[in-house]
């Protein structure tokens, strides 16, 4: 099983970064999904991508996608600091999304075999 980490930093809209990694993680899942342990960690602007209630009028929606990859099983976690450096930590979060810590990325990047960065 191949361990695999992917860190966001990207705002969720405004431009595709988060949206590519995101694309990128659920193909992962949905080919590969017996082959992989798959970690998302966001941070930054990235974080507001883990908020429920997103309504984009039209394009991607991430928290569909974040419902999906959280479905998988892929364990997903917004940056506690960015968090609340952006008054969002109490808000509420995607089904299956958590908040994390640095400690946390730190470990998972310490166990990942690969660690790829948006």
């Amino acid at each position: 099983m191949q361990k695999i980490l992917l860190v966001v930093n990207s705002a969720p809209y405004g431009n595709e970064s988060c949206f590519n990694a995101l694309r990128l993680t659920l193909m992962l899942l949905e080919e590969h999904q017996h082959e992989v342990e798959l970690k998302l960690f966001l941070m930054s602007d990235a974080v507001v991508a883990g908020l429920q209630g997103q309504a984009p009028n039209e394009g991607y929606n991430l928290q569909q996608a974040l419902e999906i990859i959280t479905g998988f099983g892929a364990v997903v976690k917004l940056c506690k600091t960015c968090t609340n450096a952006r008054g969002i930590t109490a808000l509420p979060l995607v089904d299956g999304v958590e908040i994390g810590t640095l400690a946390e990325l730190a470990d998972w990047t310490l166990k990942a075999d690969k660690v790829l960065s948006f």
